[in-house]
């Protein structure tokens, strides 16, 4: 039996809350399941306001309106992301400015930031990679020197925290991904979380196509009108319901994950012993919610030869991101900061491995398939 890399997980109550938002006739957005999203995001993050999107990539685009990016301004993140993280900043004429990362978490090195500011930065943009915390009370402390903004590319750290605090909510603007590869899914989705708040109202508006129209339906004004940029950010109440199902069961959910990282990462102990590859490493502070298992292998030529060998007994493992600064237009619209040699030397040797819920009936033979690799 084939072990795919990622299986969208299903809690069961979906398509019932589906049905019911039908029932209620309001399936555009913000409907009774969008507001108990947005309460529970609130609550679980501490975050002064949150707001579902149809995606994180939404949602990163709305924070960089509301950081007024304008052309030619500079925002500091790394290069070993998605080209979301990028992307939104670049639709404003802003200027990525890819950072190193660290060895131990590949999260943005909090050492190499402040070298990389100058006069046109604006924000900095930390990546919490596998839902590992970034050093947040460093990269925090750089902002406040500098009067810049913090905007937290929370893809992948939903029910994640840095010293007890919830990922997306440390930074002045955070986001989450709902997305169908992620621990907490919609199909598609996102949240922008609000942790400024004068930076509530107008987000709002941004979110609803630059019109006050929330305004509106809360009885504050008698019509709706422009008064500002925007777009459609909102995700349908189909997705919410789905998106409230999955919520409902987020801790049973990271618990399950969970123990099958730390079925992966005992099994795997005794090949870094022998110095065969490297396990993830969580620092002392983070609280992880096992969104992904990887290896560092030796070198590319092997990383290859296991994504093969893998693929040969059914079990499919895959490389992540190809780094932005290496990419034609990375090139073309930003900068690297120096050569980037650790992000360069291990985006060339990750390899992920499958975790998804269900895998677990399945996982000796993917821990005996990997053994049998280095034992060959």
């Amino acid at each position: 039996m084939n072990i795919p890399f990622n299986k969208p997980y299903m809690t069961g109550k979906e398509l019932g809350y589906i049905t019911q938002a039908h029932a209620r006739g309001h399936l555009a957005g913000d409907g009774e399941f969008t507001k108990r999203c947005h309460r529970w995001l609130e609550e679980r993050t501490g975050a002064h306001a949150a707001f579902l999107t149809h995606s994180c990539t939404g949602a990163l685009e709305m924070a960089a309106i509301l950081a007024d990016i304008q052309p030619g301004d500079e925002v500091i993140m790394p290069s070993y992301t998605f080209v979301s993280t990028a992307n939104a900043f670049v639709l404003r004429g802003g200027v990525p400015v890819f950072v190193d990362i660290r060895p131990d978490t590949l999260n943005l090195d909090e050492t190499r930031i402040e070298a990389a500011i100058t006069p046109r930065t604006r924000a900095i943009v930390p990546v919490h990679y596998a839902g590992v915390a970034c050093e947040m009370d460093a990269i925090m402390a750089i902002a406040r020197r500098h009067g810049l903004l913090v905007i937290e590319d929370a893809a992948q750290g939903i029910m994640a925290g840095y010293k007890g605090r919830a990922l997306g909510s440390i930074g002045h603007l955070g986001t989450f991904s709902f997305h169908e590869t992620k621990n907490i899914i919609s199909g598609e989705g996102g949240a922008l979380l609000i942790n400024e708040p004068e930076l509530v109202a107008r987000a709002e508006v941004i979110r609803e196509k630059g019109t006050n129209r929330s305004r509106f339906f809360r009885g504050e004004i008698d019509k709706y009108t422009w008064v500002d940029i925007g777009s459609s950010y909102l995700p349908g109440e189909i997705i919410a319901a789905f998106l409230w199902a999955q919520i409902e069961e987020a801790n049973s959910i990271t618990a399950r994950r969970l123990a099958i990282w730390r079925r992966y990462h005992e099994a795997l102990a005794p090949l870094e012993r022998a110095r065969r590859l490297r396990r993830p490493i969580i620092p002392a502070g983070c609280q992880h919610n096992a969104h992904l298992y990887y290896l560092l292998l030796p070198s590319p030529n092997e990383r290859t030869a296991f994504i093969d060998t893998m693929k040969n007994a059914s079990v499919n493992c895959v490389f992540h991101y190809v780094p932005l600064h290496t990419a034609p237009q990375g090139q073309r619209v930003g900068r690297a900061h120096g050569k980037l040699p650790v992000t360069t030397d291990l985006a060339d040797r990750l390899v992920r491995l499958p975790l998804w819920l269900g895998v677990e009936e399945q996982q000796e033979r993917s821990v005996s398939a990997i053994i049998g690799f280095f034992h060959e």
